[in-house]
């Protein structure tokens, strides 16, 4: 886990909750969600600092919504890795083995495993070891 980023504000810490960056050729500050990653020309605030942030006179601000929280799972995020998964399991034929090889070939020419029935990327289905 990483550790909780703090507001750029001199003497100020408490936890950051969005990110200010400056877009000098267009005279605007931009307030937006907290980035992922602490860049070298953007700042972070907390809640209270990104509130009453103010921008010098002529300049724009930008208000980006601002996450409510952690990223929950949408529905759409569940079914497409349920459908990975019975894609996944569906038996696929494999091509016989060639005169004189020792066993089918996996993947990067390696043997393949005998408990693997079917592959998709990263995910594999493998056997019951009592089948």
């Amino acid at each position: 886990m990483s550790p909780v980023r703090r507001c750029s504000r001199t003497a100020c810490g408490r936890p950051a909750v969005a990110t200010l960056t400056y877009v000098y050729a267009d005279s605007t500050a931009v307030l937006g969600p907290l980035a992922t990653y602490a860049e070298p020309h953007c700042y972070d605030l907390c809640a209270e600092h990104s509130e009453r942030l103010t921008a010098p006179r002529g300049w724009d601000v930008v208000r980006l919504a601002l996450d409510s929280g952690p990223a929950r799972p949408s529905g759409d995020d569940l079914e497409a890795l349920a459908n990975a998964v019975r894609e996944a399991a569906r038996p696929q034929e494999r091509p016989a083995p060639q005169a004189g090889a020792s066993g089918a070939m996996g993947p990067a020419g390696r043997e393949a495993d005998p408990m693997e029935v079917a592959r998709r990327g990263h995910l594999r289905v493998l056997r019951s070891p009592d089948s």
